[in-house]
């Protein structure tokens, strides 16, 4: 059995993506759109989680290198 590729982040997000537009088409079942819609929502959950750490991240090696790193508000 092949191992399964991990998707990058831009193609988790182009998945949801997809996944919102097809729900706005209107053409899914309502039982379908309640699954795809927790689904969608774990994976934006998902990359939320993702980004904040790319970011901390970026903090951190922005001070390394003595670089002034302004702090966003909801963080003080």
């Amino acid at each position: 059995m092949a191992a399964k590729k991990k998707l990058t982040f831009e193609e988790r997000l182009q998945q949801v993506e997809a996944l919102i537009a097809k729900m706005e088409s209107g053409e899914m079942p309502l039982e379908e759109a309640m699954q795809q819609y927790e689904a969608g929502l774990n994976a934006l959950n998902a990359l939320e989680k993702e980004l904040t750490a790319a970011q901390q991240r970026l903090t951190v090696l922005r001070q390394q290198s003595g670089e002034d790193v302004e702090v966003p508000m909801e963080e003080q």
